[in-house]
């Protein structure tokens, strides 16, 4: 297990831009300082948090697209959610890219009742873990930090399911401080990495975004990179040693309750 240098891109998202917003990004991009191995990108990175349905796009459209080219252009994974239309039904669908082209997908499980997004978006019931250079990644997307039965890790036979846990949003500026704890919150359960993307800015409809995009450590010890509402990459290393000293001087999932999630 070798440690992880990763890249968050933390940016205001133009209105139901697309082609602007990815513009953006791939300009953003061009300034990584070093090689990485994930970027990761906000909720609706393409198109800010909207329900309009004429914002969605199939597999096939440009911002999976683009997507797969930045991963082969930087040789690297990259990650966010776009409005995905499949089989008729619309998912806030989290995309895992490879360089090689090929990715996996996290439909978004709880759906933001307070702004209407269950009236428009099918729930999704499965969680992923990915993988990359030996780390187990587990990607969520915004109000499911809110559930953390859902984002439970596993410990079966000395293994844990996952490495880190990551969340891209559009989170809210007034409920900023549930933003943060929450994410400190999950990490020391878990005992994993914690990672958090959140764009900034307003969106359509004049709600302001907090940013505070993090890194936490198994222990809760908070990498806060930018300031609230500033724009930027932030490039970090996740260290190894540290995820496995503090698993093995204080395993508290040795004793963790057991259980089942039922629809």
């Amino acid at each position: 297990m070798q440690d992880l240098n990763i890249c968050l891109l933390q940016t205001d998202i133009l209105w139901e831009q697309r082609d602007e917003n990815l513009q953006l990004y791939s300009a953003k991009l061009g300034q990584m300082k070093r090689p990485c191995d994930l970027i990761v990108l906000p909720e609706m990175f393409a198109t800010g948090f909207t329900m309009n349905r004429d914002c969605a796009e199939d597999e096939s459209g440009p911002t999976l697209q683009w997507m797969k080219e930045q991963a082969k252009k930087h040789q690297c994974v990259i990650t966010g959610s776009i409005i995905t239309l499949h089989e008729g039904d619309l998912y806030n669908r989290l995309y895992w890219v490879l360089p090689q082209g090929n990715y996996q997908y996290y439909d978004k499980r709880h759906l933001f009742r307070f702004g209407g997004e269950h009236e428009y978006y099918a729930p999704g019931n499965r969680k992923i873990i990915v993988q990359i250079k030996d780390w187990n990644i587990c990607p969520l997307i915004c109000y499911d930090l809110r559930f953390p039965v859902w984002a439970r890790n596993t410990y079966t036979n000395t293994e844990f399911e996952y490495d880190c846990l990551l969340y891209i949003a559009n989170w809210p500026e007034r409920r900023a401080h549930h933003w943060k704890s929450l994410l400190v919150a999950r990490a020391i359960e878990n005992l994993s990495y914690c990672i958090g993307v959140n764009r900034i800015g307003a969106d359509g409809k004049g709600l302001t975004h907090c940013g505070n995009s993090m890194v936490v450590d198994p222990q809760g010890n908070v990498t806060l990179p930018l300031a609230d509402s500033e724009q930027g990459l932030i490039e970090l290393v996740l260290e190894r040693k540290q995820l496995l000293d503090w698993r093995n001087r204080f395993n508290v999932a040795q004793d963790w309750d057991h259980f089942n999630i039922k629809d």
